[in-house]
């Protein structure tokens, strides 16, 4: 657990106050992909001293990955990204513990996941998976356990547009059409979630048989840190 006594904290107490700062210092989140999203929610809850981060992702750190995700550097190419994130956090958070999961989620190992990381006071999703995404929104609900899912940032370049509200209330992005539709299914009936009232834009190419969006750093980015925003605020109001 961090020692909010040390200077890194001093600026955060200043804004939370001492007794929010500490709440976050006990925290365990449970984060769910590390890319262009995942790693700005990651980078500011090491920031913000969080006792605990269970880091799940199945990739290594490639040369695309260069334009948008803050884990991701010449020298660490080909890396795996949780082992990015263990480095990463070290050199900023030395206090907060790291369990790196290296797995690939899938609608049936979702529940398991969230299981084996044990206690847990809030899970961010941040994965791409439109099953996956609602086995983790399913079994978070069925466990009382607090979720935000990151809807498509891909093809946007207006981060002022980005939102967060109730999947039900959104319109506009396709990722959460496809999930109004999954999560009615599975008889989620809340969930809040970050999306883009902007229209897609720019060329989605066809690649090895699947979709690849475009993609910039600001919109990414700004959704990471909209959704840590979100998870600190909602832990310091508790």
């Amino acid at each position: 657990m961090a020692d909010i006594n040390k200077p890194i904290y001093d600026r955060t107490k200043r804004v939370l106050g001492e007794e929010n700062t500490k709440k976050l210092s006990e925290a365990r989140i449970l984060l769910f992909g590390l890319g262009g999203v995942g790693g700005y929610v990651f980078e500011a809850l090491c920031r913000l001293g969080v006792a605990a981060i269970g880091a799940v992702d199945c990739d290594t750190v490639n040369e695309t990955n260069l334009n948008r995700q803050i884990l991701a550097t010449l020298d660490n190419i080909g890396e795996h990204k949780c082992d990015a994130a263990v480095n990463r956090a070290k050199s900023i958070s030395p206090t907060t513990e790291i369990i790196a999961i290296k797995e690939f989620v899938t609608a049936e190992n979702a529940a398991e996941i969230i299981n084996a990381f044990g206690e847990c006071d809030y899970i961010a999703d941040c994965i791409d998976n439109v099953s996956a995404k609602a086995a983790l929104i399913k079994a978070a609900t069925e466990r009382g356990i607090k979720i935000i899912s990151s809807m498509g940032t891909g093809n946007k370049t207006d981060p002022t547009q980005l939102r967060i509200s109730d999947i039900y209330k959104t319109d506009t992005c396709p990722l959460a059409r496809a999930m109004r539709v999954k999560l009615k299914k599975e008889g989620v009936k809340k969930c809040p979630v970050l999306w883009s009232t902007e229209l897609p834009r720019g060329n989605t190419e066809n690649e090895n048989g699947r979709n690849v969006p475009g993609s910039c750093a600001p919109v990414p980015a700004a959704a990471g840190l909209f959704i840590a925003a979100h998870i600190m605020n909602s832990l310091a109001d508790n």
